[in-house]
């Protein structure tokens, strides 16, 4: 096949948000586009629609009218699909429904030449069953953008069974020209983004079912590890009719594997009608637009300057800023701390007692094999900025003075303390565990590369860090341990390791 799409004529087809957007896009770049809706007036709607945005931003000084009149002028409504005859690309951007984008392709194949190129939008419908029964099945491809589209740079190009390498290649190559990030992707359900996303949501789901602390809780620890909104707040922007949807989605698509398991707690606030913002209540209350009841109110007494002796515990660069952040509390009173590299866990002890840093263990559970009780355990910081919330518990024999100090303690080294309860694996530690698991999991199965699953993330949700940045900032011998942890705490099929990670894991002792 042959494919020249550099400046050719484009069909979208469908005039939503999605396919206006797009049709845009593709306008900006130069290309000829022809937008096309079933329903009668939509496309010269949307176009207007367009006009009207891109006029706001010409009052804004951010476009000139001469380029937005030469954008519009490239963007034609056509009132049939036969019109679309001639185009070197479709972008399919309708409902999603698999009959539906079958009965389209399947009539655009009737219309278009042979070497015409056919993309779907989809973000959740396989490629290649979307491709079943077509004559040139190798010529349809994945091209899922993300919404706003003109400003969303992240753009999947996805593959099924059938899909032509080249064609592939070539929406590659087109969606870099029309200033997106494409990242190659295989046709599994989620893809990628929608796929490794699920353990944000899913974990904190997992703690507020357990009652392990409260929504403005968990979302602070997230934002504080630089997430831009916590689960919770998400959940209710995106709209928790259409979280769940999508959760169920991917949990049937990969066989009901319980990795995937939607959320009872999920379940019940759709069935209630909490949905979010767009109902007024979700985790959160909104009056203006605004959450209600999400503030955070935690009293921390200071640290007591009758510690007569602290020692900082481990290596890397957790335990170098907490020995640099005590020696600065400690400087007051004449003295620092000392420190014991290879005492095999990161954290602080204070006349005997201990604040550690998670492995997976709870707090109670370390006290056990430990053979005491002044334990307590705080969450993962991925950030040491001053005032970063970290999350920390203590183990059910903790004394009242160790459950008070402990905090305190972690507020003079500079965080937020957030008390939760005593539960593995605590807020970050286990949410970035889980989703640098998932992405090791679509690396094992082909999905992706280990930087198409970084840049997909970030451009695509806008997290801080891709799941492999993220454990390069950890270490593979550490997050094996804290998912096998979690295994078996809960003995399910849900906290299973991947094996890409097990093998690492191994090659890495080994080396």
């Amino acid at each position: 096949m042959t494919i020249k799409l550099s400046g050719a004529p484009v069909c979208v087809v469908g005039a939503g948000i999605m396919g206006a957007g797009i049709a845009q896009v593709a306008a900006q770049a130069g290309h000829a586009v022809r937008l096309f809706d079933t329903r009668e007036g939509a496309a010269a709607a949307a176009k207007a629609r367009m006009a009207g945005a891109l006029d706001a931003l010409v009052a804004k000084g951010r476009m000139s009218a001469d380029a937005v009149q030469a954008l519009l002028a490239r963007i034609t409504p056509i009132a049939t699909l036969q019109e679309a005859a001639g185009v070197a690309l479709v972008v399919e951007a309708i409902v999603e429904n698999l009959d539906a984008k079958r009965a389209l392709f399947a009539q655009l194949e009737g219309l278009c030449d042979a070497s015409t190129v056919l993309a779907t939008n989809t973000s959740s419908i396989s490629v290649t069953a979307i491709a079943g029964g077509l004559q040139h099945p190798g010529r349809l491809v994945g091209m899922h953008f993300f919404n706003p589209v003109p400003l969303m740079k992240l753009v999947e190009v996805v593959s099924g069974l059938q899909t032509e390498p080249a064609v592939a290649e070539a929406l590659f190559e087109l969606s870099a020209a029309w200033g997106k990030t494409p990242v190659h992707a295989k046709s599994t359900p989620g893809f990628i983004v929608n796929r490794i996303a699920r353990p944000y949501y899913a974990e904190t789901l997992a703690l507020l079912l357990e009652q392990a602390a409260t929504p403005a809780v968990l979302d602070a620890c997230l934002r504080g590890a630089g997430f831009r909104m916590g689960p919770c707040e998400l959940m209710d922007l995106i709209g928790h009719d259409t979280n769940f949807a999508v959760t169920n989605s991917v949990y049937a698509a990969n066989f009901f594997d319980k990795r995937y398991m939607p959320s009872l707690l999920q379940a019940e606030m759709v069935a209630g009608g909490l949905l979010g913002r767009k109902s007024g209540r979700g985790f959160y209350s909104y009056r203006d637009g605004k959450p209600e009841n999400a503030g955070l109110s935690v009293a921390v007494t200071e640290a007591p300057a009758t510690a007569r002796e602290v020692t900082v515990h481990g290596e890397g660069p957790i335990a170098d800023h907490l020995e640099q952040a005590a020696t600065a509390a400690l400087a007051p009173q004449g003295w620092g701390p000392a420190r014991l590299r290879n005492s095999g866990w990161t954290g602080l002890e204070v006349d005997g007692a201990r604040l550690m840093l998670t492995d997976g263990r709870t707090a109670t559970e370390l006290a056990a094999d430990l053979q005491r009780s002044d334990i307590a355990v705080f969450d993962r910081p991925f950030s040491t900025a001053p005032g970063t919330a970290v999350a920390v518990a203590v183990a059910e024999s903790c004394p009242a003075a160790w459950r008070t100090q402990a905090h305190a303690w972690l507020a003079a080294l500079g965080f937020a303390p957030l008390p939760m309860a005593d539960t593995p694996g605590l807020v970050v530690a286990r949410t970035v565990g889980m989703l640098i698991n998932e992405g090791a999991d679509a690396v094992l199965q082909g999905v992706c590369t280990p930087e198409g699953a970084d840049a997909a993330m970030k451009l695509g949700l806008n997290y801080p860090a891709g799941p492999f940045e993220f454990l390069a900032r950890w270490s593979v011998a550490e997050v094996t341990a804290l998912i096998d942890t979690l295994d078996t705490h809960y003995r399910g099929e849900r906290y299973r390791l991947s094996p890409w990670l097990r093998r690492r894991a191994l090659t890495t002792k080994n080396a």
